[in-house]
């Protein structure tokens, strides 16, 4: 796995640490009209965010162990 800082995707990781988000609000907010450019898909790709099931809230993208440590690694 490269550890190349994709500007697009340490801005997405950034974003979801924050705090989970609902899977519904990453597809609106992150949406795109090119298919090549799939952010929130390439940061799961590559285990900075996982897909997980969340009592009372449903569907959330969070971050993993990985995207925490992709983020210290860039300084954020």
């Amino acid at each position: 796995m490269s550890e190349t800082a994709d500007p697009l995707v340490l801005d997405f990781v950034e974003w979801v640490a924050r705090e989970p988000r609902a899977y519904a609000e990453v597809i609106s907010t992150w949406k795109t009209s090119c298919p090549r450019l799939t952010i929130w898909e390439d940061a799961a790709d590559r285990g900075y965010v996982a897909r997980e099931t969340v009592a009372g809230l449903g569907l959330v993208i969070a971050v993993t162990e990985d995207g925490e440590r992709f983020l210290r690694t860039h300084g954020r």
